[in-house]
């Protein structure tokens, strides 16, 4: 198993710690729910530095990359972030993703830790005209401090104006003594923040930094465990779960990352399903009935007819009841709808929901 640069301080710490994506990385510290909170309340740390980085540039690497990807990257300016995603031929997802734009010819990617290697092998596969791609990877550390008093906190670590960077915005500068850390208000928790890269041997350094500054505000370090509740409460899609290679972006409700007017791979199929309309929608549900909903339960009608199947399913630690997403065929998608899900045998009632959950 691969390690990050934070492997010893998360075992000196107690985290209990499992196998993600090629990576040993730990799954909680004090528990879901303390971990949870912290971030909706205070401010939690997450080692995210599993995730892949791919540095893009060259005179044709818009070009290239608005061929790649389903977002228009024309509209992004320089020290501006996008969310996007990788479509495959026939229109599914590779993966999803941020892409920064560093300069004018120069973009940053960042993909999911368990896409790494196929999206590797996809860049470097689709590569035309003036670009060069490196993989960073392994070189860079990340870590995303999360949560409503993370500006407050982490100002006294550098000069920069942190509630003047705007959602998906970012800067490089110094950051508790590195230089050309890259400071990005963006995150995966809903509650706010902003995940930093750096070099690998800035490691220890940084994460005792950010730490002491977070100590009289409540940070509590956090693992996967809780990453995936909070992206969950806030209906944001997992690789893997919600969205894959035959999960369309309009199916999985990402219209607004899918640019028909731009001309990239799988756009022909997609600009057909978006004409025919498509068959299928993922939703998001509450439990009505007592339970929680987990990954491949099969969702049915008031009938017991299949209608569709979760994605992700939680026991919200805010709402203290059992949420989910999941795919529907069309006419079950409607917020509201009543619909069940099989939990071994018995069918329990949930209610399609508008998102955010909280």
């Amino acid at each position: 198993m691969k390690k990050t640069a934070f492997n010893q301080i998360h075992k000196d710490l107690g985290a209990k710690m499992v196998e993600f994506a090629g990576y040993e990385m730990p799954v909680q510290y004090s528990g879901v729910k303390q971990e949870h909170m912290a971030v909706r309340e205070n401010i939690g740390l997450f080692d995210v530095s599993h995730m892949g980085q791919f540095r893009v540039k060259g005179a044709d690497a818009e070009k290239f990359l608005q061929g790649i990807t389903s977002n228009d990257i024309s509209k992004i300016k320089i020290n501006q972030a996008q969310y996007s995603c990788f479509p495959n031929p026939k229109g599914g997802i590779k993966d999803d993703l941020i892409i920064y734009k560093v300069q004018e010819d120069e973009f940053l990617l960042v993909v999911n830790a368990g896409c790494l290697d196929k999206d590797w092998a996809w860049v470097n596969e689709k590569k035309e005209g003036e670009v060069e791609i490196i993989n960073e990877s392994d070189d860079t550390s990340l870590l995303a401090i999360q949560g409503p008093k993370t500006v407050e906190a982490m100002q006294s670590l550098t000069d920069v104006k942190l509630d003047e960077i705007k959602f998906y915005h970012f800067v490089v500068d110094t950051f508790a003594g590195v230089e050309n850390v890259l400071i990005s208000a963006t995150g995966y928790t809903g509650s706010g923040g902003f995940e930093i890269y750096f070099p690998n041997d800035a490691a220890d350094k940084m994460w005792n930094a950010v730490m002491q500054a977070g100590k009289d505000f409540g940070i509590e370090p956090c693992g996967l465990a809780s990453r995936d509740t909070l992206r969950l409460e806030k209906g944001f899609c997992l690789y893997g779960n919600d969205i894959n290679e035959n999960t369309t972006p309009l199916e999985a409700g990402l219209g607004w990352i899918t640019k028909l007017d731009t001309d990239f791979i799988g756009s022909d199929v997609l600009k057909k399903q978006k004409e025919e309309g498509i068959k299928r929608k993922l939703i998001a549900f509450k439990m009505v009935d007592r339970g929680i909903p987990r990954q491949h339960y099969k969702l049915v009608d008031a009938e017991g007819t299949e209608i569709g199947e979760v994605t992700s399913g939680t026991q919200s630690p805010v709402l203290k009841e059992g949420i989910g997403l999941g795919y529907v065929s069309m006419g079950h998608h409607k917020i509201g709808t009543e619909i069940y899900v099989q939990v071994r045998k018995n069918n329990l009632k949930a209610e399609v929901v508008k998102l955010p959950f909280v």
